[in-house]
Formats: C-alpha cells, structure tokens, sequence
C-alpha cells in the first residue's frame, strides 16, 4: 500500500531539532564529564553499549510480571534456542499482565542468568542462584527484601550511617528506619574497624531478625564467615549489600558473600558500570518468590525493559577479562592514592584502603586559621568539595567516625572507578593526591551562624585555585574518552580560558547584582553609570597590584532586568581578569586579606566576547602597585564608595571635613497621639506612655486579650512605628550601607530583620525591610527610635556625616530617595499602620477581599511576605 496513504506521526526528527535546549545540556554534560576528573564512588563512566541497550525500544514496553519459570531456569545457552521458546510463549503465554512481551521474557531470564554466572563461587553454582533483575535501584531493592523477610517493628541491624552505613541501613531518614526498630552498629573508635566481638554482643542482645553487611563509605571488606556466624547465634538473616563492590566481587578482587549470606543486594550502577538498577540473589527458592512478591507488586509496577537490557550487557561485558583486569587497577589506583595523600601528611580515616574508595580525613589538613576573631575553624567537607568542584576535581562530602551531623562532616570521600575507566594509573594518581593535598592545605575555613545552624564556608588564593584547575584540566584531557567533541562550549567546564579570538576581545558580566559587583571589585565609580555611560578604571589584587586597567561601559538592562556591562581589559591582560571575575562571581576566592567574611555580590555570568567593541588607550603594565596608580591616575579611583579590592592596601590621605560623629536627636519631651487616640478611649482603653506615645494597653482584661490573640485574633494600632520609604535606582545600595542585613537578597514582596549600626558598631535601633520592587522599599523601626533613625537616615544619605572613622573619605556616593511616610508632607502616601495578629488573622482579611483572586494570593502570603492589594 502506498505510503502516501499514511500519516506520520513518528516525529523522526534528531534530538537537536526537537528539543535544542536538551540537546545542548546533554552536550554540555558531556562536555563536563571530559572535562573534569570525577572522584565520586559511587559512579562510574557506563560504556557506549549498555547506553545503546538503555536506549533501545525496549524503552517502548510495559511488562507487569515475570518471565514463565522455566525460561528463568534455563540456561543463558539454552535461551538462545529463540524458535522454541517462541513457540511454548505462543502455545502456552506467560505471567505478564500485558500480550507482546516474548523478548522481554528471554531478555530479562538471560539478565538473570548472566548476573548468576558472575558470582559462582563458595560452592554454589550458577544453577542455585535465584535473581531478581526488576529493582529500580538499591534503596528498592533492600526495601523489597527487608519487607520480604520481616514485619513492620521487627529488629533491623546494620552500620551506622555516621560512619559508613546507608540511608537504606536503618537511617532514621529512610522508611527502613521508621518501619522497623534499628539497631545499629559501629566501628571500633580506636582502630576505626569493625569490631566482631562487639557486633555479635550486639546482635545477642537485641536479636535482629536481619543484619546488614555491606557498606556505602567503609572502604574494608567484611569478613562474611564471622558475620555468617553472628547472625546463626541469634537466628538472623545475613543480607549482604554489595552496592559499591559488585564489580569487583565478579572480577575476584572483594570476597564473594554467596552461600554464606542469605540474601544479596547490588547495584549495576557503580563498579558494575551499568544502568541505574538493582538485582537480589538468593539460593533460597522459597525467599526468591517471597522476593518477587516483595518488588512486584509489592512496591512497583511495571518494570523498565530496556533498563534490563542494558543489564545484560553490563553483566556480559562483566565477565570478560578486561573487566577483570579494570577492576583490579581500581583497587591498584585506590592504594596509590591512599598512599599519594598519607605520604603528603594527611590521615585517612579508617586507616586506609582495600577497595575503590578511601575517606580522607579533613582534620589531618594544616590550613591558617582565616577569621578574624581568633576562632579556629575546622575545614569542613561542604566548602572543601565545591572548591574542588571548581577545580575540576569531583568528589563528596562525607562523614567520618566522630561526625555527628551530616553538614559539618569533616570527611571527603574519593573513589577510582571512574578515574580508573579513563585510563588513569598509580601514577597519576600520586599527581591528584599533590593537587589535592596543595587546593586544600590552602584552604582558609570559617563559617557563618545562620537561621540552620553553622553554615560552613572556605576560600583559597586566586592563583593557587588557577593553577589546580590548569593541571586538572591538562590529565584530563590527556585521559581516554569514547567520544569527540568541538571546543568546549559551556565556559565553566574549562580547566583553562582558552585564547581569545580577536585581536580585542571584551568581557560581557551580567546579573541582579552586576552593578554592585563591579563596583566592589573596580576602583572606579561603576553605580554612578547610566546606560551608556563608560569610564576607565583598575582591578586591583587584594595586596593592591593591578591585574588589569579596563574600561567599562553600562549597557542596556537585559529582558529579565540584570544589570549588562561591557568590559574592555588592557591587552594581554584578558584571560587573567577574565578568570578573576568568573572566580570572584563563584564566591570562594579571597579578596581581602583583611576580612575574610567580606562578601563580594553576586552571582554574576561572565562572558567572552572576540571584540570589547571599544576604543581604549591602556598605559599601565600588571604588578604595578596601586598607590603608584593612584598617584598618577587619581580620575579612575573613586575613593568615597565604601569598598572595591584592594582598597585597603592604598596609602590614602587621612584627609575629610565631615564632622567628626554624628549627635543623635533629643526625644521630643511632649506624649504623642495616633489618630486613633479618641476611638481608643471611646472604647474603654487603659491608656499608659509608650516609647513616647500615649498608647492602649487593654480594652478589657489581659486574660481576655491573650486568649483573643492565641485562638482567634486581635487587632493592635501600630501607628506609632516609624515607617520610611527608601526608592530610586540607588535604593539597594542604600540600605546596603546603612542596614546589617542584606538587601539586595531580596526579591519583590519579601522582608528581612537587621540592625542600624552606628560608626563604632553601636546598635541604634532594629528594623525590618520590605521589597516592593527592586527600586522602592519600606522600612519600620520602632517608634521610640523613629526620629533618631530618621536623621541618621537622612544625613547618611546626604553625606553630612562620617560612617567609617578610619575611612573619612568614605560617604554615600550616590543618595536614594527617602521619605518619612508618618509625615503628613507625604501626602496620600502617609501611612498609618494597623496589625492583626493570631491564628484567624489570615481568614478574616480573606473574608474582608471581595475579589476572590484576591482571597487565593492571601492564601498564599507566606510568612514575613508583603502583598500589596
């Protein structure tokens, strides 16, 4: 039949065509997987063909159910006799739940088959073992056997989490930790190993019904006879998780747990270097149908066919010697790198290594103490790996034994399966251990308190991070790879800035905060630029040496509203700051060998352009000192603005007419009255002098008054408070200079608490502030303070007083726009506040919105929001 008969609905078109935006990150993922060195255990790089299998139609199936028993007991051999086994589907079809699944039946009973093969061993043969292939993946997996062999409340054992256990282990997180009573146990805190006797005492004592070896961050092999014994003492079931170690399990380089556990787990992700899934084997029948039971359908549909296709390639390339061999250069490369970083000072936690991953011990790394008070702080996990991360060098945060909290871990945990894969050896693992023995021993630690608790931060010298990344990125690009690709595309996956292109080429830095992260890294006057404007300045190092003159023109705001800047850098100075910026935008380099909690604003996207398009003439060389500039080129400082790098290391002159401190205000004497004042004593108030008003205290009794508020609600005249309106292009900055928070955080119809500072740190008074728009806010201080705030505001504003005494020349270079809104000269935007309070509040002003969109955008007000309405 004709096919112009037919429509086409097969939508034949290439990835790029249909979708370009997920064509360009599965690029540019590639891009950062060749790119960067990948440290993370549980990883791997799966070869072309288990992706071709992934990718297959068998994608295009669903397949409730198992395969017919006799094909899941046929050898991998027999199930190749396809016309046979075609014709018992036809005369006698199968357990599915769906027609049509024929392949699938012969392709998952020869996944089962394959995987069976690979862990022959202790006197079991390939014949004996039962696999279940249908797992999505590891936490499913031991789920499905946990709910196989116990019943909810029943005792679970396995490694604590802490230290070196899994979420799916008993983790007070994860639904093993709630479904059952867990008791778990540790290493041995003086030779951080697994100590049996205390184990077995353990499992005496609280009599699991099953115990878990296997472990996620414990780099030893268990010995699975004394665990085997253990769990006979006190009638367990031995399940043994080998998530991590399959891999090497097959290829004879980990112990083999079969016949000696009762069940075992694995994922086909890790050393497998599968797709992401999950098998279980038992050499129980009656286990393996509970089993079967337990994954479908106990806990999932339909399982992923091509999932296990790609299994069964996975699991036949497993068994061929170069498999075998890769495994064993994984453990190879891990020793060397226990070795490489052990002989550069640091300690491994758990004393080393017998598998594919170590845990480097952070506390072991000698590093300066950065924060300005005196307090040593440790080098956390969280800051050490993202700094990594930007070096090129992947890894994770992990904790050790003696960690208590997973966001202080002081551990890093570093793995060589991928590393291994792309044709790394022992030594370039030594040349990783030097880099990464040199990027954290540089590192400067310290930390924040936050709303959470101690958030942990680092930062490292710009040039040491440069000249990791550049060594990174030279082994990887010498590292195998089974694909080829153009010049990188995505700029952060560069190890390097590659040359330029053009003879001039300029920078285009755009962001929210652009403008005030130009002007904290350049000497010049950048918040003072219009659209259009341009002016000449310096980037300056933090000891005050020039990096690089540049000459800077503010462009068009971009569709969403960011700031757009033009950068033309002196030449040859280009790849340098074009590195400093996308350094500083990223946050972790240090900029100010003073105050290592100084925050430059961000985040920032730096691009290359091949042509600055600007005419510049660039007179000065790098290195030259800053005060020497300063000197010569006073016109491209502009030292009135609060900060830019560098600045500290000026020889300025002392020299400023601002008076020399600011006098607050006497407190008008007189009681004040908001204009509720009548309707107040109307009502029977108890009127008493509050913060310099005559304010009611209760209407009837206090009793009735706090309940009121704590089971429907009350109404309050909050008139009294002061309330400034702070608007214009330069607002944001504005309350940056005068406020202890951070303004420019915010986005429209949100709030933050702070404080009003004084020059010497002296709290004038607390506040909130809230965005409407990124050019208009509201301020409230509290009505005994309101005039104090008010003149401090204002003088600061107009540049009337000093706001650093050891920086005179400091002022606020470009004024807001600010207005008292309890003044009647603000005419209709005079504001008189009232608050309600308790938890009826929100459906009373939803009953008092007559527009019912109205009602929904109340109901969503989120706490410390503002809506305008």
């Amino acid at each position: 039949m004709p096919k112009k008969d037919y429509a086409d609905f097969l939508f034949r078109q290439e990835i790029k065509d249909l979708a370009p935006f997920v064509s360009d990150l599965i690029r540019w993922e590639d891009e950062r997987q060749a790119t960067k060195l990948i440290f993370i255990p549980s990883q791997s790089y799966v070869p072309g063909a288990v992706r071709e299998a992934l990718g297959s139609r068998f994608q295009n199936l669903y397949a409730e159910g198992y395969p017919p028993t006799q094909l899941t007991h046929e050898t991998a051999e027999g199930l190749q006799d396809i016309d046979w086994h075609l014709a018992n589907y036809r005369r006698y079809a199968d357990r599915r739940f769906y027609k049509g699944k024929e392949y699938a039946n012969i392709l998952e009973s020869l996944a089962q088959r394959k995987a069976a093969r690979l862990f022959v061993g202790n006197g079991i043969s390939e014949e004996e073992i039962r696999v279940n292939v249908q797992a999505l993946s590891g936490t499913p997996a031991n789920l499905g056997v946990y709910w196989s062999l116990m019943e909810p409340g029943d005792t679970l054992m396995g490694l604590d989490l802490y230290q070196g256990g899994h979420l799916s282990h008993g983790s007070e997180f994860n639904v093993s930790g709630q479904r059952y009573r867990v008791v778990s146990y540790g290493v041995n805190p003086e030779t951080e190993r697994l100590d049996y006797g205390q184990i077995r005492e353990l499992a005496l004592a609280h009599q699991p019904r099953v115990i878990v070896a296997g472990y996620t961050s414990y780099p030893w092999a268990p010995d699975w006879t004394k665990f085997r014994e253990i769990a006979d003492a006190c009638g367990a079931y031995l399940m043994a998780d080998i998530s991590h170690v399959a891999g090497m399990v097959c290829a004879g380089v980990y112990p083999n747990p079969i016949g000696l556990a009762d069940v075992i787990t694995f994922t086909t992700h890790k050393t497998m270097m599968g797709p992401r899934g999950a098998a279980i084997l038992t050499t129980d029948e009656e286990l393996a149908d509970k089993i079967d039971l337990a994954i479908f359908p106990g806990e999932q549909g339909g399982p992923h066919v091509n999932k296990i296709a790609a299994m069964a390639v996975a699991f036949e390339i497993a068994g061929t010697e170069q498999f075998q061999a890769l495994q064993k250069q994984i453990v190879l490369n891990a020793r060397a790198l226990a070795d490489g970083l052990s002989g550069r000072g640091l300690r491994l936690a758990y004393g080393g290594t017998e598998t594919h991953l170590l845990l480097l011990d952070l506390k072991s790394v000698a590093v300066e103490s950065a924060s300005p008070t005196g307090i040593d702080y440790p080098l956390w996990g969280e800051p050490a790996v993202r700094i990594l991360d930007l070096a090129g060098l992947v890894a994770n945060k992990n904790t050790i034994p003696g960690d208590l909290e997973t966001s202080l871990a002081t551990g890093i945990r570093l793995g060589t399966p991928w590393l291994t894969q792309r044709g790394l050896v022992e030594s370039h693992m030594d040349q990783l251990a030097g880099l990464i023995q040199k990027l954290l021993s540089n590192l400067r630690p310290f930390a924040y308190n936050g709303l959470i608790g101690t958030l942990p931060r680092a930062k490292v010298d710009f040039r040491i991070l440069e000249e990791i990344r550049f060594e990174t990125s030279r082994i990887a690009s010498e590292a195998g790879i089974d694909f080829d690709f153009e010049t990188p595309q995505y700029p952060h996956n560069l190890g390097k800035i590659s040359p330029p292109k053009g003879d001039h080429p300029g920078i285009l830095l755009r962001g929210f905060r652009a403008k005030q992260f130009l002007n904290q890294v350049l000497t010049g006057g950048i918040s003072s630029l219009g659209v259009g404007d341009q002016t000449s300045c310096y980037a300056l190092t933090p000891s005050g040496e020039l990096i690089s003159e540049v000459l800077v023109l503010r462009m068009e705001a971009d569709p969403k509203g960011r700031d757009l800047f033009k950068l033309a850098p002196a030449p040859g100075q280009f790849p340098e700051l074009l590195a400093w910026l996308r350094d500083l935008g990223d946050g972790y380099v240090l900029f100010d060998s003073q105050d290592i909690y100084r925050k430059i604003e961000g985040p920032v996207v730096v691009e290359e352009l091949d042509s600055a398009g600007m005419d510049a003439s660039f007179k000065t060389q790098p290195g030259t000192p800053g005060s020497e500039l300063l000197l010569s080129n006073p016109e491209k400082f502009e030292l009135t603005k609060s900060y830019f790098i560098g600045q500290g290391a000026l020889q300025l002159k002392q020299a400023g007419d601002l008076p020399p401190s600011w006098s607050p205000k006497e407190p008008d004497p007189e009681l004040k009255r908001t204009e509720l004042y009548d309707l107040h004593l109307d009502l029977g108030a108890k009127m008493v002098p509050f913060a310099g008003w005559e304010m009611p205290l209760r209407y009837s009794s206090v009793l009735e008054e706090h309940r009121a508020v704590r089971e429907t609600a009350g109404l309050f005249d909050v008139s009294h408070m002061g309330v400034f309106e702070i608007s214009g292009p330069n607002a944001t900055e504005f309350l940056d200079l005068v406020f202890s928070n951070y303004a420019a955080w915010l986005e429209d119809g949100q709030s933050l608490y702070g404080y009003f500072l004084l020059p010497d740190g002296t709290v004038l008074d607390d506040g909130i502030i809230y965005r409407i728009r990124g050019d208009f806010y509201y301020l409230v201080c509290n009505a005994s303070n309101q005039a104090r705030v008010w003149d401090w505001l204002k003088a600061v504003n107009e540049g009337k007083v000093q706001i650093d005494p050891q920086r005179p020349e400091i002022t606020n270079p470009q004024p807001a726009v600010v207005r008292d809104l309890k003044d009647p000269s603000s005419g209709e935007d005079q504001r008189r506040d009232l608050a309600i309070q308790g938890p009826a509040s929100l459906k009373i002003l939803q009953e008092l919105a007559a527009d019912p969109e109205l009602k929904k955008r109340l109901g969503k007000l989120r706490r410390t929001e503002l809506l305008s309405c």
